[in-house]
């Protein structure tokens, strides 16, 4: 997600952050593909909570499901938002590995995401996700490690 770094001096609550989230107007293009909106922010718990619109004109499969690649997107969004969070946002995280599991079809319609870092080392960090269905099913998880890398490397 782009202007997600903050300022010097800036008060880093998760509130602030949550609002810089859902303000921005720079929201990447595969984050707008997948319909991403971050509802929740937890930097204590280096977690992240999000909304995905999954509309079925734009992701489903010829069996009118999510495409299991877009389920995989989401989750890799959620976990790499939640290094972001770990990071005091001061880093992006770049996915080196990542497995997921699906449990079950993800039919269009709202699904719910939960990343997080389970944990934040020197040089790596490991992560998990899940994705939820309307009725609060788990749809798929996934595991992740990632390279964390300052901002400042990508402006």
């Amino acid at each position: 997600m782009s202007e997600a770094s903050f300022e010097a001096g800036e008060i880093l609550t998760d509130e602030a952050i949550l609002q810089r989230f859902q303000r921005s107007r720079n929201q990447p293009p595969c984050s707008r593909t997948l319909g991403l909106t971050i509802t929740a922010v937890s930097q204590q718990a280096m977690s992240v909570e999000a909304a995905f619109d999954a509309r079925a004109e734009v992701l489903a499969n010829p069996m009118k499901q999510i495409q299991g690649g877009y389920l995989s997107a989401m989750l890799d969004e959620v976990m790499s938002v939640a290094c972001m969070v770990a990071s005091k946002m001061t880093c992006v995280a770049l996915t080196v590995e990542m497995k997921t599991s699906f449990f079950r079809p993800a039919m269009p319609g709202p699904l719910r995401g939960v990343g997080r870092v389970v944990r934040w080392g020197k040089t790596i960090a490991f992560t998990e996700g899940e994705i939820f269905d309307a009725e609060g099913r788990i749809v798929a998880k996934a595991t992740g490690t990632a390279v964390p890398a300052p901002f400042a490397n990508y402006k």
